[in-house]
């Protein structure tokens, strides 16, 4: 079993000055905690994987494809891979967990 604390978790991405950190990573998926500040630019570009978004904390928009929605905390997002998608707007400090399926990179 591996378990994890988001409170550890971010402070480990902190201390490593990354907006993400990956924690899990496994033959068929991988998962990580994204962070995005308040007023922040998004700069992804389409994965080759799915992906699953929980917003943890804070609050935004994403635009996915051509869909915009808002979120906020215990938000869940599907994005397909291969589709362009962004979070805007980011009214909150943002942290979202990330779920690739298959593993990221």
């Amino acid at each position: 079993m591996k378990a994890f604390r988001l409170d550890e978790l971010e402070a480990e991405r902190a201390a490593n000055d990354g907006a993400y950190l990956q924690f899990v990573r496994e033959p068929n998926m991988s998962v990580g905690l994204y962070a995005l500040d308040a007023g922040a630019l998004d700069p992804q570009q389409p994965h080759k994987q799915d992906e699953v978004y929980l917003v943890v904390s804070g609050r935004a928009s994403i635009t996915v494809g051509t869909e915009t929605t808002q979120v906020g905390r215990g938000s869940v997002v599907y994005v397909p891979a291969g589709t362009a998608h962004k979070f805007h707007h980011i009214t909150e400090d943002l942290r979202v967990m990330v779920v690739f399926s298959p593993p990221e990179g």
